[in-house]
């Protein structure tokens, strides 16, 4: 209850740790909120590290179930957003391992580039780069992807993409300065 107002807050204005103690505790609804809040970050970083829509969403389905089931372990020791990241990753890095290798990407939705075409050509060149890109990205080991995906589209910082991968922070800076070279290199033709 607000004591100015006598209201109870909406859900959606809780911050994640009031949320995940409340999940922990059997509320459904907390979780939803969780889910709701945290699902298009995930579903970026599942994409860009499996390659797919469909695997991605798969492993951030499977992330949120494992986190519902580990929920009354979770010891806020790290944000639930970053904890979220670490299960999501994990999640990702076993599906990659277990599955046969797949042809890259080889064409990206408009939705998915999240912008309209003005153009054919235009549309012809975007999809050629992002192509060009998401081959460049398969061909990053796995920790140097997921710490340039977590750094460079998630916006995380060096201490919590440390902490998602379980290393130390300049183990993440040489993973993104080899990351950002091989990338650089593999991406000149497009500059």
């Amino acid at each position: 209850m607000n004591e100015r107002t006598g209201v109870a807050p909406l859900e959606s204005d809780l911050p994640d740790w009031v949320l995940a103690v409340r999940a922990a505790e059997g509320d459904e609804d907390s979780f939803a909120v969780l889910v709701r809040r945290h699902s298009r970050p995930l579903l970026t970083l599942a994409y860009y590290t499996l390659g797919n829509a469909q695997d991605a969403e798969e492993a951030v389905q499977d992330a949120f179930v494992s986190a519902w089931r580990r929920l009354p372990d979770y010891q806020h020791r790290a944000q639930f957003p970053t904890w979220m990241y670490r299960i999501t990753v994990n999640r990702c890095l076993t599906m990659r391992r277990s599955r046969r290798p797949t042809v890259p990407l080889d064409a990206t939705t408009e939705s998915a580039m999240g912008c309209a075409w003005n153009s054919p050509a235009r549309a012809a060149e975007q999809d050629a780069a992002a192509t060009a890109l998401t081959r460049a990205l398969d061909g990053l080991d796995a920790d140097q992807r997921v710490c340039w995906i977590l750094r460079e589209l998630q916006g995380l910082s060096y201490e919590e993409i440390a902490q998602v991968t379980h290393t130390s922070e300049p183990t993440v800076r040489g993973r993104l300065f080899r990351a950002r070279r091989l990338l650089k290199e593999a991406m000149a033709p497009w500059r």
